[in-house]
């Protein structure tokens, strides 16, 4: 019997680490942000997130939707509009979100200050 030399090569691993890094991306952040406080359209929600091509939304709510996080409605107008909302799935991913965003907003301060310090420590040492 051989041991698998690597821990992450376990399959249950490399899940955690795939959905890990589409819900921790700033794209997904920012949706689930701008989602948790109402329903959107997508031309709303691509000015509510900012700097987020159409391709880009585009693929990102594909992808929640495809994870249940988001739910795709289309109402029967002329021309159809489509609304987007976070589903259970989503809300409950909206806390560890929101606590993150808070989270930065509160230490956004001291890192800045963090890393001038370092900046400012390498440029010495190179000097």
């Amino acid at each position: 019997m051989t041991e698998n030399p690597h821990p992450h090569a376990n399959p249950d691993c490399r899940a955690v680490s795939e959905l890990l890094s589409r819900v921790g991306d700033k794209w997904t952040v920012l949706i689930v942000q701008a989602l948790v406080v109402k329903s959107c359209r997508f031309n709303e929600l691509k000015r509510e997130v900012g700097g987020i091509s159409q391709q880009m939304l585009t693929r990102t709510l594909r992808t929640l939707e495809r994870d249940g996080m988001v739910e795709r409605t289309v109402h029967p107008t002329v021309p159809p509009s489509v609304e987007y909302a976070l589903t259970d799935l989503g809300r409950s991913l909206s806390v560890p979100v929101l606590a993150l965003c808070q989270w930065t907003f509160s230490n956004l301060p001291q890192i800045h200050a963090n890393r001038e310090a370092y900046d400012a420590a390498l440029e010495e040492a190179a000097a």
